[in-house]
């Protein structure tokens, strides 16, 4: 049997495994008040699971990029699911500060696969002019589950509770694993469901095309990978950019209520309008790269959207600064949907710049770092967000606006050119 397009079936699967990673990251806040007075925990407990729950997630990305590296994507997916599945599941068992913070553990070490696991996926299965848009689709998957996770989670708890809630979640991401398993037997070369055509397509622009394909390739050292200094480029994009997203995802409902006094009701009806642009903003960024790169070059096409995607985000922080007012957050609504916008539009070619650099088994690797990198910064970002904003947001404003040109500059000074490093 071939199956036409199978590597659009794979990225499908990884969309919605992205989708359901964020349904469950998300139903810790949703849940928590009923959940907290049931565990007889306070804000103050809450602070802590937030700290593990990160902590857990930058160390989980690097770890799952070196298993994805040994074992391989099908089975590494797999693993990762099944680990922040049964974790999310555990959370109905939890019985205080202790049993909720290893489980809270567990889920950031498992959901952290998904992102390192995505880009080498999509270096294995796609040709260089197709990842963009093929991470563009993975990196939709967390603006669409950041829309939807709200009504399917109080949909769930209103019928079934909180606990069962999370069991039900847990249930979803395990079930995900069959079809995955189905449908992805064995990488491009070997799978009897590619066609010829399909497969030479994949094959025609990998890195190491030209090695022995008798000898299997090992992964470089991570000592090896920091000595390019390519991949201190991407780290540092990554460090610099990456607070953004979690600055809306773990800010935006509180200056909501500060600033305009917005009840949750009216923030969950509202804040969906600038994640569903973030979305586009993914799809959009992969299908711009692709069009340029049928004229220009790989460094010159990743390169342009990754400068018009921070383009974007420095209009409408600074919009922001200027513009909204006490009587206007639904201005401030679609100002931050365009920011959104502009960090989606670039950061799909950032995290795929791994897969441009260094061969499959290293790919991971380099992934995971970033990863890590990524998780870390938003952690400093949260301490300084807190201190500076206790009268004002702008001097957050003002310092998103800075990492932004810096993480835009750590690429082009760090890596000339966007393509596979050589010894």
């Amino acid at each position: 049997m071939k199956l036409k397009g199978l590597r659009w079936w794979i990225i499908g699967l990884i969309f919605i495994a992205t989708v359901i990673n964020y349904i469950d990251r998300t139903a810790f806040a949703l849940l928590w008040p009923q959940m907290g007075e049931d565990l007889g925990m306070d804000k103050s407990d809450y602070a802590v699971m937030l700290n593990v729950f990160m902590a857990c997630y930058a160390f989980g990305k690097f770890a799952s990029g070196k298993l994805y590296d040994v074992i391989g994507t099908r089975l590494g997916f797999t693993v990762s699911i099944i680990v922040w599945s049964v974790a999310s599941a555990f959370h109905a068992f939890a019985r205080g500060l202790i049993t909720l913070s290893i489980f809270r553990g567990l889920l950031g070490i498992g959901e952290a696969g998904n992102w390192p696991g995505a880009v080498k996926s999509n270096g294995e299965w796609f040709p260089v002019k197709e990842r963009a848009i093929a991470q563009g689709i993975f990196n939709a998957g967390a603006s669409i589950g950041n829309v939807i996770a709200p009504f399917v989670i109080v949909l769930l708890y209103s019928q079934f509770g909180w606990k069962t809630t999370y069991i039900i979640l847990g249930a979803l991401g395990i079930l995900w694993v069959t079809p995955w398993l189905f449908l992805n037997k064995s990488t491009p070369e070997k799978h009897p469901w590619v066609t010829e055509k399909e497969r030479s397509l994949i094959l025609s622009s990998r890195i190491d095309e030209e090695d022995d394909p008798s000898k299997k390739a090992k992964s470089l050292s991570v000592a090896k990978i920091l000595s390019h200094k390519e991949s201190w480029g991407v780290l540092a994009c990554r460090f610099f950019i990456e607070p953004i997203w979690w600055f809306f995802a773990g800010w935006m409902p509180i200056y909501l209520n500060d600033k305009f006094g917005l009840s949750i009701e009216e923030i969950a009806g509202t804040m969906w309008i600038s994640y569903l642009m973030a979305a586009a903003g993914s799809i959009l960024g992969g299908i711009f790269t692709g069009e340029l790169m049928k004229r220009f070059s790989v460094d010159a096409s990743r390169k342009a959207t990754i400068v018009v995607g921070g383009v974007l985000i420095l209009a409408a922080f600074v919009s922001i600064i200027m513009f909204v007012r006490q009587d206007n957050f639904m201005t401030f609504i679609y100002l931050a949907g365009i920011a959104l916008f502009g960090f989606q539009f670039a950061i799909g070619n950032i995290q795929t710049i791994s897969s441009d650099l260094f061969r499959g088994p290293s790919v991971g690797t380099l992934a995971g770092l970033a990863g890590t990198v990524a998780a870390i910064s938003p952690m400093i970002m949260n301490w300084f967000v807190g201190q500076i904003t206790t009268s004002s947001y702008t001097p957050a404003f003002i310092a998103i606006c800075v990492a932004v040109a810096m993480g835009v500059l750590s690429i082009f000074i760090l890596i000339k050119n966007i393509g596979p490093v050589r010894e």
